[in-house]
């Protein structure tokens, strides 16, 4: 797992994608493993890295179970991980990183 994490960070990082956060959710009431989540610079920043994401990691057998895509926010589900990529204006209004620090807390 640490290992998939690691690739889809650096591929993240590689394509520019900002302020990139992981959140470890084994063992927490939550329905995936491990969720990212990233910045972009704009809607067609967010689908490049979409793009980039699809090209390499699916040599790597990873399998995209689902794409939710708009201009500000895709999420990708790749079953036991959780991939945001949204605009710094959703990232700021939704704030899922307090919600998931929220559901580590409760658990801890």
């Amino acid at each position: 797992m640490e290992e998939r994490i690691g690739k889809i960070v650096s591929l993240l990082d590689e394509k520019k994608a900002e302020s990139i956060q992981v959140f470890d959710m084994r063992n927490k009431d939550y329905f995936v493993e491990e969720v990212i989540i990233a910045s972009t610079m704009g809607d067609r920043h967010g689908y490049a890295l979409l793009d980039y994401l699809l090209e390499k990691l699916k040599p790597l057998n990873e399998t995209f179970l689902h794409i939710e895509k708009s201009d500000d926010w895709i999420v990708v589900d790749l079953g036991d991980i959780l991939i945001h990529l949204m605009s710094s204006e959703y990232r700021s209004r939704y704030n899922i990183e307090e919600f998931l620090q929220d559901i580590s807390a409760k658990i801890e």
